[in-house]
C-alpha cells in the first residue's frame, strides 16, 4: 500500500438556523484550511432537499474552493448522474479541471436522498442503473471519441469535447454504502471507491466485506482494482482529551442525529437519543463504530483497527459536521493534521530511531568527552580556566 491519503468530506450537513451566507462561506473557508494543513483531498456533496445539506452543485463550489487553495484536490462527492444529462456533466467537469489547474477527483453517485428524486419525477428503481450508463458515455467522452447515442432518458448526435479534461487520466470514484452496486460499478469500470457505508449502523462489519465485490466484478469484466483507490469515510471529533472531545461535540451530535439523521432521514428504523451523552456513546464507542470522539491515540488506534479489519485501503476521509463550534472543529482538523497523518504514515520513524539510538549508543558521547578533556589538558591556559572553575564549583557546594 502506499502511504495513506486523507481528506474530508463536506455533504454539508448543517443545521438548519444559520445564515445561509456565512455557511458557505465557513465551507469555503474550511477547504482552505485544510489546504493549508497539508490534507491531500476535498469533497462536497449535492443534493437538493431536506434543509441541511445546502450545496446544489459541487463543481460550482469547487470552483470557488480551487481559488482560495493551492495543491489539494478536489472532488464532487457525489454529482448524482440520474439528475443530469452526462454530456453537461463531462462539459462542466472539464472546465473545473482547467480553472483548479488538474486537481478534479469525478465522483459520483445515483443519488442519497429519495427527496431529490422525487422532487424531479424519477423512480428510485432506476438511478442505479442511470449512474452506470452516464459513467460508460463519459469515459468514452473523456477519451476523445466522437458517438451518437440513444437512451431513454438522453440523446447525443456526433458528440464530441471540443476540451478534453487537463489531466490525462482523470480518476473517477463511486459512492458505495453496504450495498455491493457502488463496489461493483469500480470493478467494472475501474474507478476509486469512497465507501460510506462504514458509518451505517453496520460499521466495520459493513466495510469488512466490501472489497470483495469490488474484486468480484473487476475478475468479471477483465479489468483492475486497487485498494489505493479505496476510501473510506469516517466521522470524528478530536480534541487534547476523551472529556473535552465529549464535551464540545455531544450538543452537536445529539442535534444531528435527533433531528436529521432519524428525524427527517430515518424515522422508522433510526433511533432517537434521550440524552447528549447517550448519542456520543452509540456514535462513538458501540462495538462496530466507526466513529471517533477522543484523542489522536483514539483516531490512530481507530484508524489501525479499521485497516486490520478491511485489509488495507488508501484514504481515510473524514466527515465534515457541526457537532462542535467553529474554533473547535478547525482544532480538531489541525490535531489530526499535527499528530494522526505523521503516525499513520510513519513519518516519525526516522525520528525516533534516532532518538533510541542516541539513548542506546553511549560509547560515542563517552568518546567525545574523553577527546574534550584531552584537547584541555594540551592547552595551558585552558587547563587552568577548567581547575578554576572547578575550585569555584567546590567552595560553592561548601
Amino acid at each position: 500500500m502506499s502511504k495513506m491519503k486523507f481528506g474530508t468530506f463536506l455533504a454539508p450537513h448543517h443545521p438548519i438556523g444559520e445564515n445561509p451566507i456565512l455557511q458557505l462561506q465557513s465551507d469555503l473557508e474550511l477547504a482552505q484550511h485544510l489546504d493549508h494543513l497539508g490534507f491531500d483531498e476535498f469533497w462536497c456533496g449535492e443534493h437538493h432537499s431536506t434543509g441541511w445539506e445546502v450545496i446544489a452543485s459541487p463543481e460550482l463550489f469547487l470552483a470557488a474552493a480551487a481559488e482560495r487553495t493551492q495543491r489539494i484536490k478536489l472532488g464532487t462527492g457525489v454529482i448524482s448522474l440520474p439528475y443530469h444529462h452526462p454530456f453537461m456533466v463531462a462539459q462542466r467537469l472539464v472546465q473545473l479541471d482547467y480553472q483548479s489547474r488538474g486537481r478534479v477527483l469525478f465522483g459520483s453517485g445515483p443519488g442519497a436522498l429519495p427527496s431529490d428524486a422525487h422532487t424531479m419525477g424519477l423512480d428510485p428503481m432506476l438511478l442505479r442503473s442511470r449512474q452506470d450508463e452516464a459513467i460508460g458515455v463519459i469515459k468514452r467522452l473523456f477519451s476523445g471519441e466522437r458517438f451518437s447515442y440513444e437512451s431513454e432518458w438522453f440523446t447525443l448526435k456526433d458528440a464530441k469535447l471540443q476540451l478534453r479534461p487537463l489531466q490525462e487520466n482523470m480518476e473517477f470514484v463511486v459512492a458505495s454504502t453496504f450495498t455491493p452496486s457502488g463496489m461493483t460499478l469500480s470493478g467494472k469500470y475501474e474507478t476509486g471507491v469512497i465507501s460510506i457505508g462504514g458509518m451505517a449502523s453496520q460499521g466495520l462489519t459493513a466495510l469488512a466485506t466490501q472489497w470483495g465485490f469490488a474484486e468480484e466484478s473487476a475478475a468479471k469484466h477483465g479489468t483492475h482494482v486497487s485498494r489505493d483507490n479505496w476510501r473510506v469515510l469516517m466521522s470524528w471529533h478530536i480534541a487534547e482529551t476523551r472529556d473535552q472531545a465529549r464535551a464540545e461535540a455531544k450538543d452537536g451530535l445529539f442535534r444531528h442525529v435527533n433531528e436529521y439523521t432519524t428525524g427527517a432521514l430515518n424515522p422508522v428504523d433510526g433511533k432517537i437519543f434521550k440524552t447528549p451523552d447517550d448519542a456520543v456513546d452509540a456514535a462513538a464507542f458501540s462495538d462496530d463504530s466507526t466513529a471517533v470522539i477522543g484523542t489522536p491515540t483514539d483516531l490512530i488506534n481507530k484508524i489501525q483497527e479499521m485497516i486490520e479489519v478491511t485489509g488495507g485501503f488508501g484514504a481515510v476521509i473524514g466527515f465534515a459536521h457541526d457537532w462542535a463550534n467553529r474554533e473547535n472543529t478547525k482544532k480538531s482538523w489541525d490535531l489530526v493534521a499535527r499528530y494522526v497523518i505523521p503516525e499513520i504514515n510513519s513519518m516519525l520513524d526516522d525520528y525516533k530511531d534516532s532518538l533510541d539510538f542516541v539513548i542506546n549508543n553511549r560509547d560515542t558521547w563517552l568518546r567525545a568527552k574523553d577527546a574534550r578533556l584531552s584537547n584541555v589538558s594540551e592547552h595551558e591556559s585552558a587547563a587552568k580556566v577548567m581547575e578554576t572553575e572547578g575550585l569555584a564549583g567546590e567552595k560553592s557546594e561548601n
